[in-house]
C-alpha cells in the first residue's frame, strides 16, 4: 500500500470520519496516487463517506470544470462497492450548445457486453447533487466527444438491467473526488462509487 493510500485509510479507521479533512488529504495528492487512494476504498467504506458527506453541495462544474470546451472528454476514475468488476471510468462532457447538463457514458472491461450505459448528468436542485439520470441521455445526433461510442437507450438489450430507471447522486468529497449512490425506480440501493477526475 502507498503512503498516500495509507493515510486515506486511516481517515476512514479513525472513528467519526473527518470528511473535511479526508478531502484535503485527496487534494493534496497527485492524480496517480489519488486514483490509488480511491481504488482502495472498499464498498463498506463508501457508504461511510456517503453518509459523512450528506450536504456537501456537487454543482456540474465539479464533474467538467468550466474552463473545458465544450465536447472535451473528461474522465472519472472509479471504484465501485459491487463484488466484481470493481474498476470502472465515467466518462463526461459538456455539450456544445447547452450548459445546464453534462453528457457521458460507462467505460470498462464490461462496455462490449452490457453496452455504454449513457446518461445525463443535471443538478437536482432539492438536494443540492448532481444527478446521473440514465432516464436520459444524449440526442441521437449529439456532438459528443471524440471517439465514444453509439448512443442508444438504455431500456434496450443486457443494459436494461444495470442502468434502466436509474440515477446516480453525488456528493463532494474534495475538489477532485466525488461519492455516489445509485437510486433504481426512486429508490435507494446498497450500491455505491468514487470517483476521481483526472485533471
Amino acid at each position: 500500500m502507498s503512503a498516500s493510500s495509507k493515510r486515506v485509510q486511516d481517515f476512514l479507521r479513525a472513528g467519526p470520519l473527518d470528511i473535511e479533512g479526508l478531502g484535503a488529504e485527496l487534494d493534496a495528492m497527485n492524480h496517480g496516487d489519488r486514483v490509488a487512494a480511491v481504488r482502495g476504498i472498499n464498498g463498506k467504506q463508501q457508504a461511510q463517506i456517503w453518509s459523512s458527506a450528506m450536504g456537501r453541495i456537487t454543482q456540474l462544474t465539479d464533474i467538467v470544470p468550466a474552463e473545458v470546451p465544450p465536447a472535451t472528454e473528461i474522465i472519472h476514475e472509479g471504484k465501485n462497492s459491487l463484488p466484481l468488476f470493481t474498476s470502472f471510468q465515467k466518462r463526461f462532457c459538456r455539450p456544445v450548445d447547452d450548459d445546464t447538463v453534462l453528457y457521458g457514458y460507462n467505460e470498462g472491461l464490461t462496455r462490449s457486453l452490457i453496452g455504454p450505459g449513457y446518461f445525463v448528468a443535471e443538478y437536482f436542485d432539492e438536494r443540492g447533487e448532481v444527478g446521473v439520470n440514465y432516464y436520459k441521455v444524449p440526442p441521437h445526433n449529439a456532438h459528443v466527444a471524440v471517439g465514444w461510442p453509439e448512443v442508444f437507450p438504455n431500456e434496450v438489450g443486457i443494459q436494461q438491467f444495470v442502468y434502466a430507471k436509474m440515477i446516480d447522486y453525488l456528493r463532494k468529497v474534495s475538489r477532485h473526488v466525488t461519492i455516489g449512490r445509485a437510486y433504481k425506480h426512486g429508490e435507494e440501493t446498497p450500491n455505491y462509487f468514487v470517483l476521481s477526475r483526472a485533471d
